[in-house]
């Protein structure tokens, strides 16, 4: 890809937003695993929570791996096969797009390693139900979705499918929300039971890199999601970041230019503070904002204009990268192939502790 590299490196990067990651030598010896459901292209959201944190400890641990999780996707997804594979060259152009290099960070497809689905099949012996159910983040989601008795059996056992992704890589560090760490939780307690029953450590406990950066709400003030439209995506053109731009709730109390607005809860603000690069200017308008005087007309005009420049970059590339689908899903095949032989060496060492030859 010597040719697209060429291209795309004289484009600018976007800030990480994580010195503190990128200055550390701390983190040298993990192996780090996160990755995404391809539901859809990935959004500003994305790139807030998880995106640029990849982008620096791509730079300091010894290996990252990016799971793109299509298995995982069809959990609530089963009747959208197609368009959930269409999303796997998307999702894997918006990671390229934004920097992550294929030299440092691993791209794998999770359907390609099917020593992950039976070491799923292994840990649900050690999953009860019960535990499942109890696990609140699985909770929320079956409340967000409306999901009852006809809950799909394969969505109530993920998380033993991703207890099966981060011990599959030997991932030791696992960046995640708060509302996540029910996840990391399980998997450890499943370490746990496989060292008691191998009488030795077969598997090694992950720990929670938590991010420190609020979620990005959507532009309706809602949980920012694909599905519900409410997102700004990473491949967004001009026209739609002005759309959704001028989309965006404020303070619904501040009627008039003169009126005294509120920051907290006011989604222009909260974009403003994730991507906003002039904090003493942001400071200094928030500060207009809330005495009165200034309209939210010419808040959204200041965010638009921040979004777009941070948004070029990363379209530019996308589109420099696009122009050869082919190779990227080269990439993410090598990928695959060398997660896969890390993947089945956890298998075997499983598969040992169970009598299994």
């Amino acid at each position: 890809m010597d040719a697209l590299t060429a291209q795309t490196d004289a484009l600018e990067t976007p800030a990480t937003g994580a010195d503190d990651i990128a200055t550390t030598t701390a983190l040298a010896t993990d192996i780090v695993l996160t990755g995404d459901r391809p539901t859809g292209p990935l959004h500003l959201g994305h790139y807030v929570g998880s995106l640029a944190s990849r982008l620096a400890t791509q730079e300091v641990v010894k290996r990252q791996y990016v799971l793109i999780a299509d298995m995982q996707a069809l959990t609530d997804h089963a009747g959208q096969g197609a368009a959930v594979a269409d999303n796997v060259l998307k999702v894997a152009l918006d990671y390229l797009a934004v920097g992550l290099d294929p030299a440092k960070t691993t791209f794998v497809l999770q359907s390609g390693v099917p020593e992950l689905a039976e070491l799923t099949t292994l840990y649900l012996n050690l999953v009860t139900v019960a535990r499942l159910e109890r696990n609140p983040t699985i909770k929320a989601e079956i409340e967000m979705r409306g999901f009852q008795r006809d809950l799909p059996a394969g969505f109530l056992c993920y998380p033993a499918a991703q207890a099966a992704d981060i011990t599959g890589f030997d991932a030791t560090l696992v960046p995640v929300g708060e509302d996540q760490l029910p996840m990391i939780e399980l998997s450890n307690e499943v370490v746990a039971k496989i060292n008691r029953l191998a009488g030795t450590d077969v598997l090694t406990p992950a720990r929670a890199l938590l991010s420190s950066t609020p979620r990005l709400p959507g532009v309706d003030g809602r949980k920012a999601s694909k599905s519900l439209g409410n997102a700004i995506p990473l491949s967004a053109r001009p026209a739609e970041i002005t759309e959704k731009v001028r989309a965006m709730f404020t303070d619904p109390d501040h009627l008039r230019v003169a009126d005294p607005g509120k920051v907290v809860g006011n989604v222009v603000f909260a974009y403003l503070d994730a991507f906003d690069p002039d904090a003493a200017g942001l400071d200094e308008l928030k500060a207009r904002y809330r005495r009165g005087g200034l309209g939210d007309v010419a808040v959204k005009r200041r965010l638009e204009g921040i979004l777009q420049a941070f948004v070029d970059p990363i379209c530019q590339r996308r589109a420099v990268y696009g122009r050869d689908p082919a190779e990227v899903m080269r990439i993410v095949a090598a990928g695959t192939r060398e997660a896969r032989e890390v993947a089945a060496q956890t298998l075997r060492r499983v598969r040992g502790v169970f009598g299994l030859a």
